[in-house]
């Protein structure tokens, strides 16, 4: 909106400045252009993104839509058009450019990883100087102190001009302490009691390990990996519908202290009804069967199912198919709490090997017994 008015503005002044009319530039052919007011830049830099030469008409609609290209840029803080008889004059302010960038009181962050990122996005040295980045880039800095858990970081930056139209850029951190964990809750839990719940989370409480681990320091990705954690208790004790409902974290005034609270809906506990085998069985079915963890009348485990699925995959591979694929899709009855799971096989084609290379080594290779080989190397 800011740099809308100021196209207005520059459009209105130019009316007013070209003789031949108070409301309307008038028309005259260009026979020049100027440009005045440069430091750092070629007039050719500015020719490039002019929308008319020599030779055009000049115009209400052609000076709108310089200063708007010129804006468009981003070089320039301000643009004016004058006319000096049949010569088109730009006279031109250009935006500073960042002769240095200095992190000061940053421990956590590295600051050349700061300075990468930064240089990722335009803002460093040598680039013209844009006050939203730099306002981008205070936000980031205080999300990135935020997911370290220090809530009172204090991020101050100051912009010092320099010779040649150039700006310093100083961003002082002062990071404080971590906010600690000092509660944990869980709501909604009836099967299993808070406690053995929370031996799953890697977010605890403060301990006297808690120094070394700061397993007390709030992180959103830590509770988010922790609620999987709790999610994947629950589906291995057969709680299949068990959902999360809702997390609160909330912070003391003073930023030194967070409170979790965890609202979670556990359901029914849901048994196994059967389970079948679908697909190309290449191998003995009793065989696989045998191989799966879970069976009927046990408690349905997510985990276990897993676990099965896999087993079966390593079998056909030891059996020549290297790219088999196992899936086991559960059938659920609610009604009934019960799963019936079955497991889709596709053995896929069987592997052969080839050739064996021992590149760049040389290979000692015993005979040992009568089909084994002993490779070893020297």
């Amino acid at each position: 909106m800011y740099r809308l008015l100021k196209i207005v503005v520059y459009i209105i002044v130019i009316s007013l400045q070209l003789p031949g009319g108070v409301f309307a530039a008038q028309e005259f052919v260009i026979e020049d252009i100027r440009v005045e007011g440069l430091q750092r830049l070629t007039p050719g830099t500015v020719f490039n993104y002019l929308p008319m030469k020599v030779g055009d008409t000049f115009d209400d609609e052609r000076s709108a839509e310089a200063v708007r290209a010129l804006f468009k840029t981003g070089f320039f803080e301000d643009v004016r058009l004058e006319r000096d008889g049949g010569i088109l004059v730009f006279i031109i302010k250009e935006r500073p450019a960042i002769g240095s960038i200095t992190l000061n009181g940053n421990k956590d962050i590295r600051t050349e990883d700061l300075i990468d990122n930064l240089r990722q996005i335009g803002f460093a040295e040598g680039r013209v100087f844009n006050q939203s980045q730099l306002d981008k880039l205070e936000q980031e800095l205080r999300r990135q102190y935020f997911s370290l858990g220090k809530y009172a970081v204090g991020i101050k930056s100051t912009v010092t001009p320099l010779e040649e139209n150039r700006v310093a850029v100083t961003i002082d951190v002062s990071e404080g302490k971590a906010a600690k964990i000092s509660q944990i809750n869980i709501v909604g839990n009836d099967a299993f009691d808070e406690k053995r719940l929370l031996k799953a989370f890697k977010l605890t409480t403060p301990t006297m390990f808690s120094f070394f681990t700061r397993s007390d320091q709030y992180s959103r990705e830590k509770l988010g990996a922790d609620l999987e954690s709790l999610r994947s208790y629950y589906l291995d004790h057969g709680y299949i519908n068990f959902s999360v409902d809702s997390t609160q974290v909330s912070i003391t005034p003073d930023k030194k202290d967070i409170y979790i609270t965890i609202n979670i809906t556990e359901g029914e506990p849901y048994t196994i009804s059967g389970i079948k085998l679908a697909g190309d069985l290449i191998l003995p079915e009793t065989d696989l069967i045998e191989s799966i963890d879970i069976k009927k009348g046990e408690l349905f485990s997510l985990g276990r199912l897993t676990k099965s699925t896999k087993v079966i995959t390593d079998r056909l591979g030891n059996e020549g198919y290297a790219f088999a694929n196992v899936n086991s899709v559960p059938d659920i009855d609610k009604e009934n709490r019960t799963v019936a799971v079955t497991f889709f096989i596709d053995p896929g084609k069987r592997a052969y090997v080839r050739r064996i290379n021992f590149p760049h080594k040389k290979w000692n290779v015993e005979k040992c017994g009568c089909r084994n080989w002993v490779i070893s190397m020297k």
